[in-house]
């Protein structure tokens, strides 16, 4: 069923590039809007948070959030594959890519810790085991093994937990502060799933 999924996730985002090429947007341009809106969506969830100074309006920026915080998801996964599909891919675009994907990460649990819709220890927990996700993919593929799919929490389900748990929020207020306690805990494990599969890899 995942897989069915799966593929026809990439089917869409395959669709949705051709479009993005006919348009004449570059791979670059499309990571720019992706960072751009990570960083605003971050922002927002500050201003949604019982911390922000505008009490008036933080339904609204609580929409916000997770909205733009969708659309910066997209666009990391268009900005790839526009690059795959047209021949663009270089080693820097890869790196570049990855990089700014930390900073995007960095920018959503700072936005929900400053604004206090989490625990901020927990929001640590999960920016660093989110951070460390990332770190043990890259440092395995460095040494020729390949990490994609492996472990539960990938950038994809992270971004959809917490964008879920947001939406959530706006019954259930406690639902966003218990998303990011289970993401800390499963990014952790997936570190520790990516650790164990790297070691199965390379023992021989």
């Amino acid at each position: 069923m995942l897989t069915k999924v799966k593929e026809k996730v990439q089917s869409w985002i395959l669709f949705e590039a051709k479009l993005a090429f006919e348009a004449g947007l570059a791979p670059s341009q499309i990571s720019a809007l992706g960072i751009l809106f990570a960083v605003v969506s971050g922002f927002s969830y500050w201003l949604a948070g019982p911390l922000s100074p505008i009490a008036s309006i933080r339904q609204t920026f609580m929409v916000l959030a997770p909205v733009f915080l969708l659309i910066s998801g997209f666009c990391d996964a268009l900005d790839g594959a526009l690059a795959r599909l047209y021949g663009e891919t270089t080693t820097f675009g890869g790196f570049l890519d990855s990089l700014l994907d930390r900073y995007a990460d960095s920018s959503i649990y700072l936005g929900l810790a400053v604004g206090g819709l989490c625990d901020t220890s927990w929001g640590i927990i999960a920016l660093v085991g989110s951070l460390l996700v990332s770190y043990a993919r890259a440092r395995s593929e460095a040494a020729g093994v390949k990490m994609e799919t492996v472990g539960i929490a990938e950038r994809a389900e992270r971004i959809l937990m917490i964008a879920f748990g947001s939406f959530a929020a706006l019954i259930w207020p406690d639902v966003l502060r218990w998303s990011i306690i289970l993401l800390a805990l499963l990014t952790n494990f997936t570190v520790l799933q990516r650790t164990a599969y790297f070691h199965k890899k390379t023992r021989s």
